[in-house]
């Protein structure tokens, strides 16, 4: 998935951390509700500014990210 069309980094809002299409909402937020238990769908109702395509955005992102952390862990 290309998440780089979805997860915007914009210095003035939210301290210049991953949003979501500009939104003020974060990819960090929509992970910790994902780990607290709250499916897509539920996300997706709290927030009908998202869409499950967002939410899969993140859930790219953050595969994207442990792939790269991992890979500097290693050399």
């Amino acid at each position: 998935m290309d998440w780089q069309s979805t997860i915007t980094f914009e210095t003035g809002k939210r301290s210049g951390k991953p949003c979501i299409r500009g939104l003020r909402i974060t990819a960090y937020d929509v992970l910790e509700y994902l780990a607290a238990g709250m499916s897509a769908d539920q996300i997706v109702a709290d927030f009908p500014e998202l869409t499950l395509e967002d939410i899969r955005a993140v859930l790219a992102f953050a595969a994207d990210r442990e792939r790269r952390a991992a890979g500097d862990a290693a050399a």
